[in-house]
């Protein structure tokens, strides 16, 4: 299961975004989940398929905090438990359990572990735990590979071509000159920095292990922070978050004005993505790079190195989460 992105935690969306009684069904890489609240209000997901029939439980109901099947009224709870059996009494429930993966709260966002037995918890920027800050965020499905998302964000050169008509204007003067950029190992990733004729610029990006990239804009004393998360879908699919993080502007009739000027920037780099061949990045040998190309090779490494084989094994039928 989660073949390529399996035994990570990765942000799946806004805690805001999962309301108590409802069912939120999501896709991650190849395999369909569904997230709810259990009665205390904790997050809860569950492999999106009933052990029954194999229908998605996404498509059924919340009742006292546990998910009801829409087939046949079987009913689990957030560890996976079976807790009814219409019509069978004398059912052996502890043999007729969910899949239940782990899901966590933290920092307004909700985690998920593409696997069963995490060794560690999410560990979300700092930016996610400063005093006041408002998130907001938008969505969209590109038709690539992840890894192409992913390199994406880290890619500074592209700039003043892709975006000639927003943020690429502010470089653009500067083609002509020389571009250095460097890629720095850090617990959360690495740190993503570059100067142009030997000019530092302002903002800076940060790798955040797997499919995260946050941008630090911070106009003069102010917080202002782009969070984007490169989802897999499926092979050929992913869902493009961009999550902005900011502490001034906070009432949400702004988040409008935020979301609009993130999609359009997203949307110039979706048009060029989708044209990639192949749609998954290859081995680093199989295209030609520069210099500038520092910190997508350093990604691509990382990529082959520890996620492409990736695979998590599933408990035996029945069993729940701890």
């Amino acid at each position: 299961m989660f073949v390529g992105f399996a035994n990570l935690w990765t942000i799946v969306g806004l805690a805001s975004d999962l309301p108590q009684g409802a069912l939120l069904a999501l896709h991650i890489a190849g395999e369909r989940v569904v997230a709810f609240r259990d009665k205390e209000g904790k997050p809860r997901a569950l492999i999106d398929r009933c052990p029954h029939r194999g229908v998605a439980l996404s498509l059924g109901r919340i009742i006292d905090g546990v998910i009801e099947c829409p087939f046949h009224g079987w009913r689990f709870d957030g560890s996976g438990r079976n807790c009814h059996v219409p019509w069978n009494p004398d059912a052996k429930r502890e043999l007729l359990g969910a899949t239940a993966l782990p899901l966590r709260e933290v920092g307004g966002l909700l985690w998920l572990y593409t696997g069963f037995e995490p060794r560690d918890e999410p560990q979300p920027s700092e930016s996610l735990m400063e005093p006041g800050v408002k998130l907001c965020a938008q969505s969209s499905l590109w038709g690539t590979h992840w890894t192409r998302a992913m390199e994406n964000m880290l890619d500074s050169p592209h700039l003043p071509f892709v975006h000639q008509a927003t943020i690429g204007r502010f470089v653009a003067k500067y083609v002509g000159g020389r571009m250095d950029v460097s890629w720095t190992e850090a617990p959360y990733g690495a740190r993503v920095e570059n100067t142009v004729e030997g000019r530092e610029r302002d903002a800076r990006l940060d790798y955040r292990s797997p499919n995260a990239m946050e941008l630090f804009i911070d106009p003069g004393a102010r917080l202002l922070r782009m969070l984007a998360i490169c989802l897999p879908v499926d092979d050929n699919r992913t869902k493009l978050t961009i999550i902005t993080i900011r502490n001034f502007a906070r009432w949400r009739g702004f988040d409008w004005w935020f979301r609009r000027t993130n999609r359009r920037i997203a949307d110039e780099d979706k048009a060029v993505l989708e044209s990639s061949q192949p749609s998954e990045v290859p081995p680093p040998a199989q295209e030609r790079s520069v210099r500038t190309d520092q910190p997508t090779l350093a990604f691509r490494r990382l990529y082959f190195e520890r996620f492409r084989e990736s695979a998590a094994a599933p408990r035996a039928s029945g069993n729940a989460l701890d």
